[in-house]
Parts: structure tokens; sequence; C-alpha cells
């Protein structure tokens, strides 16, 4: 196990206070918020591939073009 020391602004110890008052130590409160952290930010990574990956796909962009036509075909024309 690491050790690590720290010293906490003022915002920095309101979140701290959130989530220590969720476990029994700050110890345990810094390592909730590090894994809780850690989780958003692979989520968040993960996401960002799947929209590169998309962007990517020629066959997928063409389908949406399509669907985008069809639907503008099917949309009322303005009152205007």
């Amino acid at each position: 196990m690491r050790s690590l020391h720290v010293r906490l602004d003022d915002s920095s110890t309101a979140a701290l206070s959130v989530v220590r008052g969720e476990v029994a130590s700050d110890s345990e409160a810094v390592r909730t918020a590090l894994r809780e952290a850690a989780a958003r930010r692979r989520a968040r990574s993960s996401i960002a591939e799947e929209v590169e990956r998309l962007a990517a796909d020629e066959a997928d962009r063409a389908e949406m073009r399509v669907i985008r036509e069809q639907m503008a075909e099917l949309a009322p024309e303005s009152l205007d």
C-alpha cells in the first residue's frame, strides 16, 4: 500500500466532507473518491472511442444520411 500526504484547499475539504459522510475514515473517503473518478474517466474514454469508431464507419454514416432524409420528408412543412 502507498501512503500519500496532501494539503486540502477549502473546496477540497468540503468535497471530502461529502464523501466522508458515507465512509468510516478520511483515508477510505479518498480511496472511494479516487476509484469513482477513475471509473468516470474510463467510461468517458470508452464513449469517446465509440464515437470515433462510429464517425469513421462510412456505412453507418450513409445509413444515418438516409434516415435524416426520410425524417425530413415526413416532417410537416413550415407554418411561416
